[in-house]
């Protein structure tokens, strides 16, 4: 119920024809520029801190700008970077002479497009991390735009890296430690082309013959091996070379479509599927481990450049952030709803009768869909035996059939998110008064002391807006019971791989396991644990292992709900409260295809996760806040 912060958003676009072609066939000069503008927005999902635009044009005059980037802060930066970019659009295309002035000289019209969705997931923020990142040249082979859907877990030694290499990085970012880095390797890949080509060629001639050969796959091996994350990186260089790569393992989601007029890669596949009408058969996803090059001269390739890994695709993509239209996802979270079905049934004590069911926030719609007919289905056995023993006991008449067919899923609309709230005044006390009246609910739908009421989520990570607003509202109803149902299990441990969960104390799972230490007599496990975090932090990265999993060693997943449950309920709640997590058998049998579960296992899918938990502890028991 409190949203997540997550992983970022890509789209690129390479078009195959010359832009008159686009005018002629769909009325528009600016089809690619459109076609961005989709990818973005139906991706607006994956970031709300900022977006930024990259176009490459392939044949400027020398003396002209041909790269051009517009970038934004903000939830509205989409909308904000298509209008400054329309505007400057609108103004040329009603100064141009000739066709020929449109494919040479238009802003923003071109032949390579980059869309980027951000969300800072390391703490920096601001324009200069805005995505995509330029660098600068006098050489077009040499000039390079980037972006991507990634964080690294090691961005220490790639610094290393890159200072030993005779660089001096700018700031302390993933982003641009990896401009500095795939930048150093396009610079080797031209020296390497003029030393082949000095002999046999002159200036202009020497310098298309470097464009045309540049080696992009060279470029990744000699840079790639050398991440700790999970990552979707995209680049094109200002020749027009473009390419996508896809972490070993598969972490952050990545899928293409090509024709002979378009070449589009994005974070999710109905984004591409919509906005190019095609069936899902057509969208391939981009296989781990794999890059997808597409040269200057438009040729498509799909390389390994990497090794296909373990198998630990996020489930986090699948239950929660990317859009539930997917036709696989939209089956997934189905099945998750219905996994929770034998735990709900046990939560309400099998009396469906005196239930009420319903969902919060509208993302766990499809959770809730499939727990409702996984909920149906058990009440139509127990009307049919209910049947059987009306024939048994020779009760059975027409009226009492009626009866009994008459039973069905009580299902409503508890609670209604109201216009947004503005918490306009700072005192912790008063802003969280504000903050409990962003939902509403729907009087009259509960009967008052008798009925249990079951709501269902898609995820419980810190459960801040459980106590401050959504208990004491459903409490407002007067049921005897509130079940809050989680379609994921308990998130016991940080993300470092592009979601926004980085620090133990925010995890509602952590806090009640530590509560349970302190009050069953165990507060020494808590500097063993310190100890040996510590002590793991001395070895090699590739054999630390997670030492935080001993918090939660004591405890089964019930007792931990229980007393999330009860650190959760507000003072004055007048209804029993309690909690029920997916378990990670019920994951796993849902979403079969994306085991990477560590933010729930505390199984990291890279030897830089381990490490940066165990620091995590370290900064939680020293009392630091830093995210890492």
């Amino acid at each position: 119920m409190e949203p997540l912060k997550h992983e970022c958003g890509v789209a690129l676009i390479r078009l195959l024809k010359p832009l008159s072609y686009y005018h002629e066939k769909y009325g528009s000069y600016a089809y690619g520029l459109k076609k961005l503008y989709l990818l973005m927005e139906k991706q607006h999902n994956r970031g709300q801190e900022g977006a930024g635009i990259g176009v490459i044009k392939l044949h400027t005059p020398p003396g002209h700008e041909y790269i051009f980037r517009e970038r934004a802060l903000g939830a509205n930066a989409i909308s904000e970077i298509f209008s400054q970019v329309g505007q400057k659009v609108n103004d040329f295309m009603a100064k141009a002479d000739s066709p020929e002035d449109i494919e040479e000289f238009a802003p923003f019209l071109g032949d390579i497009y980059m869309g980027h969705l951000r969300y800072s997931t390391t703490g920096h923020s601001g324009i200069s991390y805005v995505h995509p990142f330029l660098r600068r040249n006098n050489w077009p082979s040499r000039n390079l735009l980037l972006c991507g859907n990634f964080n690294m877990t090691n961005v220490d030694d790639i610094i290393k890296t890159i200072v030993e290499s005779g660089q001096h990085p700018r700031l302390y970012s993933d982003t641009v430690l990896l401009l500095d880095q795939l930048g150093y390797a396009l610079d080797k890949e031209n020296h390497r082309l003029y030393k082949e080509y000095r002999d046999k060629a002159t200036e202009p001639e020497l310098s298309t013959l470097i464009e045309d050969n540049l080696d992009i796959v060279r470029i990744l091996c000699n840079t790639a091996p050398q991440w700790d994350g999970g990552y979707v990186i995209c680049g094109a260089t200002g020749s027009g070379d473009m390419f996508a790569l896809r972490d070993p393992k598969g972490i952050r989601p990545a899928f293409y479509y090509a024709n002979d007029e378009v070449v589009v890669i994005a974070s999710e596949r109905p984004v591409i599927q919509t906005v190019f009408n095609q069936p899902i058969a057509h969208v391939s996803e981009l296989k781990p481990g794999s890059a997808i090059i597409i040269s200057k001269n438009g040729r498509v390739k799909v390389t390994d450049v990497l090794g296909l890994a373990e198998n630990k695709r996020c489930s986090f993509e699948r239950i929660y952030f990317s859009r539930g239209s997917d036709a696989s996802i939209y089956h997934e979270r189905k099945e998750l709803g219905r996994n929770l079905v034998p735990a709900v049934m046990k939560a309400i004590d099998y009396d469906l009768d005196s239930a009420v069911f319903s969902f919060i926030p509208n993302t766990a719609e499809v959770a809730f869909i499939g727990m409702c007919q996984g909920l149906t289905e058990r009440l139509e056995e127990c009307k049919a035996d209910e049947i059987l023993r009306l024939q048994h006991r020779r009760e059975l008449t027409v009226e009492s059939v009626r009866d009994v067919m008459n039973r069905t899923l009580r299902v409503e609309k508890i609670a209604v998110k109201d216009i947004k709230l503005r918490t306009f005044i700072a005192e912790g006390d008063s802003r969280n008064e504000l903050a409990a009246h962003v939902y509403d609910v729907t009087y009259g739908c509960i009967r008052p002391g008798s009925d249990t009421l079951v709501v269902i989520d898609d995820s419980i990570v810190r459960g801040t807006t459980l106590r401050q607003s959504i208990i004491g509202m459903l409490d407002r109803l007067q049921p005897k019971k509130i079940v809050i149902v989680s379609s994921s299990p308990q998130v016991r441990y940080p993300d470092y791989y592009g979601i926004d969960m980085s620090r133990m104390a925010e995890f509602i799972a952590f806090r009640a396991a530590v509560e349970l230490i302190k009050e069953s007599g165990r507060t020494a496990l808590l500097g063993t644990v310190y100890a040996n975090c510590k002590q793991e932090l001395q070895k090699p990265v590739d054999q630390q292992r997670n030492c935080v999993k001993a918090i939660y060693e004591p405890f089964n997943e019930d007792e931990i709900s229980d007393k999330i449950a009860q650190m959760l309920t507000p003072d004055g709640t007048k209804a029993k409260v309690k909690i029920v997590y997916q378990t990670l058998k019920g994951l796993h049998e849902a979403v079969p295809g994306c085991p990477g579960d560590w933010y729930f296992s505390g199984d990291y899918p890279t030897p830089g996760g381990n490490r940066l938990v165990n620091q995590a502890y370290i900064n939680y028991f020293e009392g630091k806040l830093q995210k890492r």
